[in-house]
């Protein structure tokens, strides 16, 4: 019996990275066949904007969503009042919304610029630049936005892609699968 489960859990996280790596998807897997989500790839206090460097120990026991955006990205900017309107929809009930900048093109990659964006936009929940796409290649991410839910034990349960704003069909989708996380036992 062991063998098939141990067969069924690879096929399910080796489909997931597939479906990740290729065409957009809105898969929620079962925690049990979700593969484990990569260690954050910088560590250095400049490489972290409104929070010190975190681990994925420290966010062990919350939902966490993981938003890919660059600071030229209009589909990113059209999503962001989505973003905070359920960053504070979740919050209290264990949510954290970690931004990873992961920029296009050369100018992008200035801090202080990247900070005014943050800024401009209200955004208030930490980010890590990500120069050198490090994480993003860890994510097998390819686009811009893109949301990555990760479950309170550190898996990746999720994966949506694209421009999403309140109450259109992706960001209720989203908001029943962070609903769906956020009720699972630690």
């Amino acid at each position: 019996m062991r063998p098939a489960k141990t067969t069924l859990s690879l096929l399910a996280a080796v489909t997931l990275a597939m479906l990740m790596a290729t065409a957009p998807s809105k898969a929620l897997v079962s925690g049990d066949n979700a593969p484990p989500a990569p260690e954050f790839t910088h560590s250095s206090e400049t490489e972290w904007i409104n929070s010190k460097p975190l681990t994925l120990a420290d966010l062990r026991g919350n939902v966490v969503l993981v938003d890919f955006w660059t600071f030229d990205c209009w589909n990113c900017y059209r999503s962001f009042p989505w973003l905070n309107a359920v960053e504070e929809k979740y919050a209290a009930k264990g949510l954290k919304v970690i931004g990873v900048h992961s920029p296009e093109f050369e100018h992008e990659k200035v801090r202080d610029s990247i900070v005014k964006k943050m800024e401009e936009f209200m955004l208030h929940h930490p980010v890590m630049t990500d120069n050198d796409f490090s994480y993003w290649k860890a994510m097998r991410n390819r686009y811009w936005p893109a949301f990555f839910l990760i479950d309170k034990q550190g898996r990746v349960r999720a994966a949506h892609f694209g421009e999403t704003h309140r109450g259109d069909a992706q960001a209720q989708e989203i908001e029943r699968d962070i609903e769906a996380l956020l009720n699972e036992p630690s």
